[in-house]
């Protein structure tokens, strides 16, 4: 396995706390650099894979990534706010920006393959598709055969129903295509249930499942209902129930607080139906009733232990920093599982195990 590992030397650029590092390893990169520019990322990081990361702004290592060589293969998941619907979709926001510093890396380095991970939005929001579509032109142009794809992290062995774009490229024919959709295919794996993988770790505050989040939990006094009680909003904030027996939301980097998901113990650990259910159908019944009751106290908000494993990091991974800061690493992070399907695929080609099956697409290499 270390010799495979080593075949495969690979740069990590916007880190985290190692999500898709984690994923990587255990498809067999060995990542010799790795950069993030949080502090207590990085410190995780150090904690849990290794002292190769160099924390700071990626503009300011570039000469660090000057005497490195024979890299394999380029990964990495620039900041996504500017173009994400949940932020302020800014094309001048200084973290949209950072896709491009993603490319001087790949034009530096000319790894034989990359994998650029993104927010969902990047790929099928009419409002990027230039900015994409000139990305995948500039990555043509240096050399590479790209496509992308949007995935699902729920359809890659992760209990949470997380979508995300994937930039995809292989050195080489810049004319290739290649059908990513149709080469992910054979990675692919049902995730456990939300119950499935939380009833692994010890009860809340006890443990390897620490720091429970105090952020008090309220009922909204104007709730928003939609078809379920699992989405618009009947408490406070935008913290909303978990299916305990399907697919977790995407977890947010502002967990923490009243935005960190709600779960009921007494449906965890004892079956019960769900309290927000039968709530849920009073207010359906009623919507101008006054709100007078109180939330039971085995409804709580998921620990940094639950989120970490909902992101499929290892049950010991340490994070590092406040818990406020534990929970922001969880929610950027790329689901360590979901990474290791898309790496794998991308190493087994490297490794002559498989091969780039070519898209149906045309393409035109008239570079402006």
């Amino acid at each position: 396995m270390a010799d495979k590992q080593k075949d495969i030397r690979t740069v990590s650029v916007f880190s985290g706390a190692g999500g898709l590092d984690i994923g990587a390893i255990n498809a067999g990169a060995h990542v010799i650099w790795a950069n993030d520019m949080m502090k207590e990322a990085c410190q995780t990081y150090r904690a849990n894979i290794g002292d190769h990361i160099v924390c700071g702004d990626i503009n300011e290592k570039m000469k660090e990534l000057e005497g490195l060589s024979d890299i394999s293969l380029v990964i990495g998941g620039p900041p996504c706010q500017g173009f994400s619907v949940a932020g302020k979709m800014d094309a001048n926001d200084k973290r949209s920006q950072l896709i491009w510093s993603y490319l001087s890396v790949l034009d530096m380095l000319r790894p034989r393959a990359f994998v650029m991970e993104n927010v969902k939005a990047l790929g099928t929001l009419k409002k990027w598709e230039g900015t994409r579509d000139l990305l995948i032109q500039s990555m043509r142009k240096i050399g590479y055969s790209v496509n992308f794809m949007v995935l699902n992290a729920k359809d890659f062995d992760v209990p949470q129903a997380r979508e995300r774009i994937f930039i995809v490229g292989f050195r080489g024919d810049a004319a290739i295509v290649p059908d990513l959709y149709k080469m992910i295919g054979p990675y692919r794996k049902q995730a456990k249930t939300v119950r499935e993988v939380l009833l692994t770790l010890d009860r809340a505050g006890t443990g390897n499942n620490q720091d429970r989040c105090r952020a008090k939990i309220t009922l909204a006094q104007h709730p928003v209902l939609r078809k379920t009680p699992y989405a618009g909003m009947i408490f406070n904030g935008l913290g909303r129930p978990l299916r305990l027996n399907s697919y977790s939301a995407t977890l947010p980097a502002s967990m923490g607080g009243n935005k960190t998901p709600i779960i009921d113990e007494n449906e965890l650990y004892h079956q019960a139906e769900p309290w927000v259910d039968a709530y849920f159908e009073r207010l359906v019944k009623d919507p101008k009733a006054p709100v007078n009751t109180v939330v039971p106290d085995y409804i709580r908000r998921i620990t940094v232990a639950e989120a970490a494993l909902i992101q499929t990091f290892p049950r010991d991974y340490q994070f590092q920093g406040s818990q406020s800061m534990k929970y922001t690493q969880i929610g950027n992070a790329v689901p360590c599982n979901l990474g290791k399907a898309v790496v794998k695929m991308v190493i087994d080609v490297l490794n002559g195990k498989s091969q780039i099956i070519r898209s149906c697409q045309t393409l035109s290499l008239e570079f402006d």
